[in-house]
């Protein structure tokens, strides 16, 4: 069996992760991703292909699944390293019978308080201050406080329902739209629940997004819903970059509509300079390490391998994410 393991917060955190791989038996291929199609095709070529991958953000399109499949090691499974699948055609893998495994339930915590940091971060304008402060300069500027802020979740999973009780613990009011909607949860935690996510944008002091990307919600914050929103509102984006429309964003934080943006995620990673966002001091973005602790990899990793180590060895003690 050969696996193909290219995320990279897996190799290199240490954990017992990496002993589940080593001890498989299998033969582990290393590689540094996030890989494009471009080198995805190239080492399925150069490889004679492989029995399992263990991806993070990889592009796994219908092209890569078909080279991946016509190898001479032809693919049997596809293992996430993480919950996000947007970087895989899941839907054209479940056509071909290819199951995709992935590992929620193990990276809330972590993402959660990624969240609430660039929360505060924004809010407290830590990224000029900081600059200018180890440029040798004294330069102030005021923020604003959170205590007593709206928040406006769109998407209440795991990952929303975790922040909301962090910033509770802030003294925030939390309101929240969603098609999942957990109502012990909400009842426990005074979450409240808005109709539309134009009802939330209208009422939200800072707007932090938890959602999946779909065709409704690609784009999603653009310079129509930005109008909606509040004057001097904050922006949070923990989730994926695609929900929102980078110009627009960039356009509202230079204009003062927006207090300011602040995400560990962009539409296409790694940046790619020169980047619109780069020379805007209230954008934060932070190069998509919100679930990359010491814990959370472990926690991951161990999922992750377990997940395609025991689908190849016939065990079924692994999580899929599509259903034939």
């Amino acid at each position: 069996m050969r696996i193909l393991l290219s995320t990279t917060s897996f190799q290199d955190t240490p954990g017992k992760h990496h002993d589940v791989l080593d001890k498989s038996g299998f033969e582990i291929v290393r590689a540094r991703g996030p890989l494009n199609e471009p080198q995805m095709l190239d080492l399925i070529k150069s490889s004679g292909g492989f029995d399992g991958l263990l991806n993070g953000d990889d592009a796994l399109n219908a092209r890569v699944i078909d080279a991946l499949l016509a190898a001479p090691t032809k693919l049997r499974v596809i293992a996430k390293y993480g919950i996000g699948l947007d970087s895989i055609d899941v839907k054209y893998a479940t056509s071909k019978k290819i199951p995709v495994l992935f590992t929620p339930g193990v990276n809330e915590t972590t993402v959660a308080e990624q969240t609430i940091g660039l929360m505060i971060a924004l809010a407290k304008h830590f990224y000029p201050h900081i600059r200018s402060t180890k440029a040798g300069e004294w330069k102030r500027k005021t923020g604003c406080e959170l205590y007593g802020k709206t928040l406006g979740l769109i998407g209440i999973g795991r990952i929303g329902k975790e922040t909301a009780k962090r910033a509770l613990a802030l003294g925030m009011k939390v309101i929240a739209f969603g098609h999942y909607w957990d109502i012990a949860f909400a009842h426990e935690y005074n979450v409240e629940r808005k109709g539309t996510v134009e009802d939330l944008l209208k009422e939200a002091d800072v707007v932090s997004l938890h959602t999946h990307v779909t065709e409704q919600t690609r784009g999603l914050i653009n310079k129509n819903t930005i109008a909606v929103m509040k004057d001097k509102a904050l922006l949070i984006n923990t989730a994926r970059g695609a929900l929102i429309v980078e110009k627009d964003v960039a356009d509202a934080c230079k204009s003062g509509k927006l207090w300011g943006y602040a995400a560990d995620v962009l539409e296409i990673e790694p940046i790619k300079a020169p980047h619109i966002f780069q020379e805007i001091d209230n954008i934060i973005v932070t190069p998509h390490i919100g679930s990359r602790t010491n814990e959370s990899v472990q926690r991951q990793g161990l999922r992750a391998a377990n997940n395609i180590v025991n689908f190849l060895k016939g065990a079924k003690d692994y999580v899929q994410a599509n259903q034939f």
